[in-house]
Formats: C-alpha cells, sequence, structure tokens
C-alpha cells in the first residue's frame, strides 16, 4: 500500500489532505467532523486580534458560477476573517489539537501590519499547542482595505518585514500565504523566504465579480441593494494556481522553498497535479463546501489506488516530479510534429471538430467523403494544434499522434528532424545556439 503520511515543515499528518482557513474551520465543530472524516489537517479560519469585532454581513455572501449542468466551477465569496472571539478561538483550538494530536491543526493569522499586533498574537497562538502558523497575505475584499490582506501580499517588502517579525517571536513553522492578486508571484515568494518563511501557501482567492443581477443592476451577491467584488475560488481557478505553484517550484531563487498547493482541488488527481509541480501539501476548501466533509475519503482511496498502480511508494516519488519538465515556451522543441488522428469507431458524426476546424482554425477536416457525412483529418493541413481534441464530446476519439523520426510531413513536404529528441542541443534550437556562441 503506498505511504500517504505527509510531513510538512515538520508538521505531520497522516495524509496530505488539508483543509485551507475557510468557512469550513472556523470552530471546532466543523474541524472535529473534519477530522472524523478523515482530513489529515486544517488551516484554522483566519484570526484577527483583540479588540473591536469583526462584524460580516447577515444577507448572502456567496456568488456562483456553474456549468451547463449546474455544476459549481466557482464560488465567490465576500465573507471576513472570523467573527467569533479570539478567546474562544484559542480555547477551541487548544481543546481540538489535544483530541487529535495526530492531525495538523495551523492558525491562520491577520492582524494590521504593526510589530506590536504581531509580538501580542503570537504568544496566544502558540499556546494552543497549535502546529504552525499560516500569515493570512492573500484575502482581496473586506481586510485589504483596511490594510492587511492582500494590501500586504502585494508589496514584496511588507511581506519581508512581517515574516521576520513572526520569525523572531515565535518557536512555531511560519507559512506564509500569497494572494494570485499579482502579476509576477515569484517576487512576494523570494521576499518571504528573505525573511526566513518555513513555507509559502497558495493561491489565495482571486479579486473578482460572478455576475451582475440584471433586474436591480448591482454585483452578486447583493446586499440590500449593493454588491462588492469579492474572492473567488473553486475548480475555475486550479489552472491559475498549478502555474503559479510551478512558477515558484522552478525559480531559482526560491527552488527549494516547500509549498502547499491551494486552488481548485476537488479529486485525487487535481492533488496528484499539484504535488507533481512541487507543492508538498494540499489544502482544500470548495470541495468541501460543495460535496461534504466525506469527499477526502475519494481523494485518499484515489491518490493510493494511483501511487499503487504506478509504482510509487510514498508522496516523496511524486511530488516535483513535474518542475523538470515545466519550462519557458522558448525551450519547446519546435522539430517536434504531432497529428490529428478520428478512430472512426468512437466518432458520433457531431461535427464539431469540423465546424471549429473549418471557422477558426487550419480547415483541416473533412465533413463529406463521396457525398457521405465523414469526418477525417487532413494531414497536408494539419498544424496539430490540438482544437480539434478539446471540442470532440466523446473522450479519446480524436488523439494527437506524434510523427516518428524520418517521416515525411504531407503539410510540409518535409522530413520529420531524426534528431527532434534532441532538442536541447539542435542547431535549430535558438537557445542552443546562443549557448554555443
Amino acid at each position: 500500500m503506498a505511504d500517504l503520511r505527509n510531513s510538512f515543515v515538520g508538521i505531520k499528518s497522516p495524509n496530505p489532505f488539508w483543509l485551507a482557513s475557510a468557512p469550513p474551520t472556523d470552530k471546532a465543530y466543523n474541524v472535529e467532523r473534519a477530522f472524523k472524516a478523515g482530513w489529515g489537517g486544517v488551516v484554522w479560519k483566519t484570526l484577527g486580534e483583540e479588540g473591536p469585532p469583526i462584524v460580516n454581513v447577515n444577507g448572502p455572501r456567496y456568488g456562483a458560477v456553474w456549468g451547463a449542468d449546474r455544476r459549481l466551477l466557482g464560488l465567490n465569496n465576500i465573507e471576513l476573517i472570523t467573527d467569533r472571539p479570539l478567546q474562544v478561538n484559542l480555547q477551541e483550538m487548544k481543546q481540538v489539537k489535544m483530541n487529535w494530536p495526530d492531525r495538523a491543526l495551523v492558525a491562520s493569522i491577520m492582524v494590521p501590519c504593526e510589530e506590536n499586533a504581531w509580538k501580542s498574537i503570537l504568544p496566544l497562538v502558540e499556546e494552543t499547542g497549535a502546529d504552525g502558523i499560516e500569515l493570512n497575505f492573500g484575502c482581496p475584499h473586506g481586510m485589504s482595505e483596511r490594510g492587511m490582506g492582500s494590501a500586504v501580499g502585494q508589496v514584496p517588502e511588507y511581506i519581508e518585514m512581517v515574516v521576520r517579525w513572526c520569525k523572531q517571536y515565535t518557536r512555531m513553522p511560519v507559512i506564509t500565504k500569497l494572494t494570485p492578486n499579482i502579476t509576477d508571484i515569484r517576487k512576494p515568494a523570494r521576499a518571504a523566504k528573505a525573511g526566513g518563511t518555513d513555507a509559502v501557501s497558495l493561491i489565495n482567492t482571486i479579486n473578482s465579480i460572478v455576475s451582475v443581477d440584471l433586474d436591480s443592476f448591482a454585483p452578486n451577491p447583493t446586499v440590500g441593494g449593493k454588491g462588492s467584488h469579492g474572492g473567488y475560488c473553486g475548480p475555475a481557478v486550479k489552472p491559475i494556481a498549478l502555474n503559479m505553484v510551478a512558477e515558484i517550484a522552478r525559480d531559482q531563487e526560491t527552488y527549494g522553498l516547500p509549498i502547499s498547493g491551494i486552488g481548485g482541488i476537488t479529486t485525487w488527481r487535481d492533488a496528484a497535479e499539484f504535488l507533481a509541480l512541487g507543492a508538498g501539501n494540499v489544502q482544500v476548501c470548495t470541495a468541501a463546501m460543495t460535496y461534504g466533509f466525506k469527499i477526502v475519503q475519494e481523494m485518499i482511496t484515489g491518490l493510493s489506488d494511483w501511487m499503487d498502480e504506478k509504482g510509487h511508494r510514498s508522496l516523496d516519488d511524486i511530488i516535483a516530479r513535474a518542475v523538470p519538465n515545466t519550462t519557458d515556451w522558448q525551450y519547446l522543441n519546435l522539430n517536434y510534429i504531432a497529428k490529428a488522428h478520428i478512430d472512426q469507431d468512437a466518432c458520433i458524426k457531431c461535427g464539431r471538430c469540423h465546424i471549429a476546424c473549418e471557422d477558426t482554425s487550419h480547415q483541416a477536416i473533412t465533413a463529406f467523403v463521396d457525398g457521405v457525412r465523414h469526418f477525417e483529418v487532413l494531414e497536408e493541413e494539419c498544424v496539430g494544434c490540438n482544437l480539434c481534441v478539446n471540442v470532440c464530446p466523446v473522450e479519446n476519439c480524436i488523439t494527437m499522434d506524434a510523427l516518428p523520426a524520418g517521416a515525411t510531413d504531407r503539410r510540409t513536404g518535409k522530413p520529420v528532424d531524426p534528431d527532434y529528441a534532441n532538442w536541447t542541443t539542435h542547431p535549430n534550437n535558438p537557445m542552443a545556439r546562443q549557448a554555443a556562441e
């Protein structure tokens, strides 16, 4: 059996699946239920400083984007950090950690960007027995207007400064949660590393308005006739999250920095992809809010079965395996050639491939042959763009087949370069030429 035990910056958990800091981790009741369901750890919903209470809206807090089958693709939320008293949260965290010593419990924290504010709250959190802290530099709404959340996460100098304070005033591992609402994710990651962070986690939610009510002409969710920007999460943000995780994992200045991957993880496969791109564990929110805590059981079983099938004995066999194969466009092999192929037995004759190719690509798929409705790839016109594969409703009906070395490309009339596999040193590679010069 594959070993799913996880150690992330010294924080141990029975599996790599943690619940992210969000409504599902706002109180002991939720967290206890999550642990009973099988979650390996939780990041407690973000704590604020003692003082004036946090007041959330009492109307709608979520907006949504659905697919054609009403499947939830993304959530937009305008909820703030925990509105429960700090001492209540701390007491519950301490009790939960005592009840579940084998599970990871991390405290998410957000206080004003002042040294004394961080210095004051850290000993209180440490006393709970929490395994670590996560600095919330990501929330794009509500708290950012007060100079916290993404307002800090968008300024690398502030990130480095706060991380240094936290490393000075606590013995707990420090995980820095980054905002995706920035042009280059590597810069805040570098700043966090310069400040001494033990790890980074990403992504937090994306600043967004998901829809507009065309009767009231206000953004959704609408509260008393008005709407606001919020944080977007769920399956739709996964591609953005994967890219940002990979950018940090392969950046020379942050290479080796532990990463907790967050963003649209719904299945074991999603989790495996994050791990392959350099994440040491994963955090989940929207999937639990959509399907309940027991979804983790499918994630655990699926990941374990896949690892067994592939011969991966531990998570170390997976983590960062895809990083060396993730590169910049200029390093892609321009001598590699693939052509689309349609499985006629699987084809349902819907014509979507032909329409997409005829109207928007390279006119490389027939619609009729001898007056009979028939879809076939014209190899001499196909550039291997893959659009037909993506619009076909039948899985694996259309495949991309690489031409073997020496074969003739009917589109250009030239043989496929027999040395295309050695693109790193090939003379047609501009980077190889530059290196040679």
